[in-house]
């Protein structure tokens, strides 16, 4: 598939095509970064935002946080060519966020992690360790929007690779997730300290 400006401009902008409005993206980001300043007790400092696309998320964090650290992760060479250096995007994709060394760079991992619209277009055989590299980068939580073969889903769904939500549930549980609600995720250790109805968890 070609990420080129001609795909950004119909799911993007294109009234008749685009998935979110603008001011429904700014509501997310409000809310993920409100989930993880929550779960933190403290603003954010980092995200880092992989599938990125053209960086949408990166003005409105620097307009909430003006310190944050913001680096967006986007497989599309025309949206890292274009909207790269303004933005933070750097070329690579969820499948291959091991090659990038993120964690050489940010060690302590990143505040907020962003996969939005990706992870259903990753093949099985790839999604465990991709699902593993984002736990390791995730310091505070994760916003991972994924949709189950059950769900009704718009935009681009001509690759999509739905399965249960229990499939999904398993495979994000063995890579060390822990669900709190509404596409958020912690890791193991950073879930401990939640109490037991501020996650998912059966037990």
């Amino acid at each position: 598939m070609a990420y080129d400006k001609a795909y950004f401009d119909k799911w993007y902008r294109n009234r008749q095509h685009q998935v979110r409005t603008p001011a429904q993206i700014r509501r997310i980001v409000t809310f993920t970064v409100a989930a993880a300043e929550y779960v933190l007790d403290r603003p954010i400092r980092s995200v880092l935002d992989v599938g990125a696309g053209e960086g949408h998320w990166q003005p409105i964090l620097s307009a909430m946080r003006p310190n944050l650290r913001y680096v967006g992760v986007e497989p599309s060479e025309y949206a890292v060519a274009r909207f790269g250096t303004r933005r933070g995007l750097r070329r690579g994709s969820v499948e291959t966020l091991e090659q990038l060394e993120l964690h050489a760079e940010h060690p302590e991992g990143f505040d907020l992690v962003v996969c939005c619209g990706v992870l259903n277009y990753v093949p099985t055989r790839s999604l465990g360790n991709a699902l593993e590299q984002l736990v390791l980068h995730t310091s505070g939580v994760a916003w991972l929007e994924l949709f189950t073969k059950h769900d009704e889903i718009e935009g681009d769904v001509a690759a999509l690779r739905p399965r249960t939500a229990a499939w999904y549930r398993e495979r994000f549980g063995n890579a060390g997730f822990v669900p709190c609600g509404l596409h958020l995720y912690a890791p193991q250790d950073r879930a401990a300290g939640l109490t037991a109805l501020e996650t998912c968890a059966t037990a």
